[in-house]
């Protein structure tokens, strides 16, 4: 993708990174539990291992 958008003219490109975002919403009785969840239905089911890596960040929902 980089070189194509170099070809296209777009020569100030450095790194071109593509992706997907998610956001699940979940009840837990605290972040280990809720970290756990997460890595898990993320290696099950939520990325492709062969060519993804996946991150996450957990935030409390304001509710």
């Amino acid at each position: 993708m980089e070189n194509s958008l170099k070809a296209l003219g777009f020569s100030a490109v450095r790194r071109v990174r593509v992706g997907k975002y998610l956001e699940l919403i979940l009840h837990a009785s605290g972040r280990e539990e809720a970290a756990a969840q997460v890595e898990e239905m993320s290696r099950r089911l939520l990325s492709n291992p062969v060519i993804e890596d996946f991150s996450y960040t957990l935030q409390e929902a304001g509710l």
